[in-house]
């Protein structure tokens, strides 16, 4: 397959092409799809996944301009996956922010996607997992997936990554209140940003009160300690401290071979994930097109119960 040729080849535009076909509705594109999928498969699985997330305002796509600088600056290739949320209205998405990563963009070293989360819950979009496997194919050594925000639903991400970044903003109210413990237990790294100016000292505050709290989790079973940190896309500070983070973890990950069985365990839930997927999607379209679904709709205007509709169907 020539599109997957180019690919492998490490062709930016091949690779923009290749994420589209993915995402793509169309019938005549699934098979397709599956076709590249497989030729690039043999060659991915040699990044490192970093997750990132955190709440409205805290420069997620700031931060991952910097960070993503500060690694092809030491000659890495790096591949940022940008989920924007979906409106519920007009379907519609911004796809804002390869515009508001210009010098990321720019870059020779880094290839910036952004994708439209569709209604897909847990922070990440449809075919997240599998642009991974293309962006791995064309060569890039690290994934930065920048999800679409903090929620409970976002954990999903975790089951897409090596490692999980989650940022966090000092002096916005009580800091404790302004994360689900969920997503904190998940955490690999906890970073205040915008630690800069007069924000300084409220950043390692909250720093100190984030790393108090993590201590009254249960520690996590691949033997890590989350950290916690801050740093300043602004300033350029506290990214090497980062990156350093993130190298250590992958090294123990790797020692102790959890890295292995997590990537494992992480197929293992994306094969449940999609067959349960895609057998409700066959089954809806065929609701649809039978007009099970339109009979659905009037028994439920004439006063049945959505669950007595769902026992019947």
């Amino acid at each position: 397959m020539e599109l997957a040729q180019q690919i492998i080849k490490g062709n930016r535009t091949a690779l923009g092409q290749g994420i589209t076909l993915l995402e793509s509705t169309l019938p005549e594109h699934e098979q397709e799809a599956q076709t590249l999928l497989s030729a690039c498969l043999p060659h991915s699985g040699s990044s490192i996944r970093i997750g990132i997330t955190g709440v409205p305002g805290v420069g997620k796509s700031t931060f991952i301009e910097a960070f993503g600088k500060l690694l092809t600056s030491q000659g890495k290739k790096v591949a940022v996956l940008a989920i924007d949320p979906t409106s519920e209205r007009t379907h519609g998405s911004i796809l804002g922010d390869k515009s508001r990563m210009h010098e990321l963009a720019a870059d020779e070293n880094a290839f910036i996607r952004p994708s439209p989360s569709s209604g897909t819950l847990g922070g990440v979009a449809n075919k997240t997992r599998e642009s991974i496997i293309l962006c791995e194919a064309a060569g890039f050594e690290i994934i930065l997936i920048e999800t679409v925000g903090v929620g409970q639903s976002e954990t999903t991400v975790s089951n897409l990554v090596d490692f999980f970044l989650l940022l966090m903003l000092a002096g916005a109210g009580d800091e404790l209140q302004g994360i689900k413990r969920g997503i904190m237990e998940l955490a690999d790294a906890l970073i205040i940003t915008k630690a800069d100016g007069d924000n300084q000292v409220k950043a390692k505050n909250a720093a100190l009160a984030y790393k108090r709290a993590l201590h009254l989790f249960p520690a996590m079973e691949n033997g890590w300690i989350p950290q916690t940190g801050t740093c300043s896309a602004l300033d350029k500070t506290g990214l090497d401290t980062i990156w350093e983070l993130i190298v250590k973890h992958n090294s123990q990950m790797q020692a102790n071979a959890y890295f292995t069985n997590n990537r494992k365990q992480q197929n293992n839930y994306w094969l449940h994930h999609i067959i349960k997927e895609e057998l409700g999607n066959k089954k809806y379209q065929k609701l649809k097109e039978n007009n099970t679904l339109k009979q659905a709709e009037e028994s439920l205007k004439n006063g049945s119960s959505i669950y007595t509709i769902l026992e019947n169907l």
